[in-house]
């Protein structure tokens, strides 16, 4: 992976944090809104993880394959991911 390690790291541990509060939130009988916020948060959180590696990807991964002229796979890896992030 050519993301930044530290950064993902430390998003995914806010992210695990932020579930464990949403588990408790649930047996806690919280409030409905409070929890779709909370699940908000925590999915833009994944969100900007994934944002992170894939432009990480783009600028070496997809970079190097095009300058080894071996772009096409690297292609479709991207536009798997674009269907996949669309649905």
């Amino acid at each position: 992976m050519k993301a930044d390690k530290e950064k993902v790291t430390r998003l995914l541990k806010t992210a695990r944090g932020q579930l464990d509060g949403l588990l408790r939130m649930v047996e806690d009988d919280r409030y409905c809104i409070d929890i779709s916020n909370q699940l908000m948060a925590t999915q833009a959180i994944l969100r900007n993880i994934n944002k992170e590696v894939l432009h990480a990807h783009l600028g070496s991964c997809v970079e190097e394959a095009f300058e080894k002229g071996d772009q096409h796979k690297k292609i479709q890896e991207i536009m798997d991911i674009i269907d996949k992030l669309s649905k």
